[in-house]
């Protein structure tokens, strides 16, 4: 572990970077560290960062206080960024991970988007300054927002996680952790993992969109073999279609099913239901109706 010096940002002007400030999780952070009167600096592609073109990396560092740090999945290059972000004067970096890290068997040892994050945290722990790492579960706003959006338009979710449930979190609470992380003194060294309040299947989850939004939404289960097949036929490659096809292998198996006291610990309330989310997303905004039925 890094030696826990308290190093002080020195007030609510100091900037703040937030890497992948345009995403589901960054855009998040950078709206309440706005609602406080931060100074935020986003590092998106639309600002003129770019993971891949490390030229790229000082002029968006540089003067920056602390770092929200959404890694780009399936590369190596957290390291890279973080240690570089450190040299040009960073006093405090958060790290967006993910679940599992140190769960033996919840992913293969050679995937690419589990290595992503077991090096990124090696990584920043390594680092002589404050640092904070949060693993969230499955995002409840994948289903708005994320990949199984289309699907839900769609009336059916189609993936292999069998009868496995999940913790889905809420971003606005991965959000509100990553803030107080970069904002408050007291949780250098903290490693947050976040969830939802309680479990849920699949065909639970889309039973909650179902009566949030007023049409069917379904969960039919596949293998991952099928999951495969219709993902190449949707023009992913067989090597990417795999390597997504695993990431439900662990869901499956009931290793994202426990619920964590991340959001908790980091803010002193139960993070919100999956309920609570599925209603303000979907009776602010109700699911499109459809003329055709779901495929069987």
């Amino acid at each position: 572990m890094a030696r826990l010096t308290v190093r002080r940002l020195t007030g609510a002007m100091d900037p703040i970077l937030v890497i992948g400030g345009t995403g589901k999780s960054g855009s998040r952070v950078v709206a309440q560290l706005k609602q406080q009167g931060r100074e935020v600096r986003i590092g998106a592609r639309s600002t003129g960062f770019d993971w891949l073109d490390e030229s790229t990396w000082d002029s968006t560092v540089t003067g920056a206080a602390a770092v929200f740090v959404v890694p780009l999945d399936g590369t190596t290059l957290t390291g890279a960024f973080v240690r570089r972000a450190v040299e040009l004067g960073v006093r405090r970096v958060v790290l967006l991970s993910g679940r599992g890290v140190d769960t033996p068997g919840y992913g293969s040892a050679d995937n690419a988007l589990g290595n992503t994050h077991v090096l990124g945290e090696q990584a920043v722990r390594a680092l002589d300054v404050d640092w904070t790492i949060l693993r969230p579960g499955w995002f409840a706003q994948n289903f708005s927002e994320g990949f199984f959006a289309p699907a839900v338009q769609a009336g059916e979710i189609r993936v292999p996680a069998g009868d496995g449930a999940a913790t889905f979190v809420d971003a606005e609470d991965i959000a509100a952790v990553a803030v107080a992380a970069l904002t408050e003194d007291k949780h250098g060294g903290e490693i947050y993992e976040l969830s939802g309040p309680r479990a849920l299947t699949m065909a639970e989850a889309a039973a909650e969109i179902s009566a949030a939004s007023g049409r069917q939404v379904r969960y039919v289960p596949l293998t991952p073999e099928q999951y495969v097949a219709e993902a190449v036929e949707q023009g992913m490659s067989p090597e990417e279609a795999a390597a997504f096809g695993e990431v439900y292998d662990a869901l499956r198996r009931g290793l994202d099913a426990h619920v964590s006291d991340g959001v908790e610990r980091a803010l002193g309330r139960r993070p919100r239901d999956f309920s609570d989310f599925a209603k303000s997303t979907w009776l602010a905004v109700p699911l499109p109706l459809r003329d055709d039925k779901p495929s069987t």
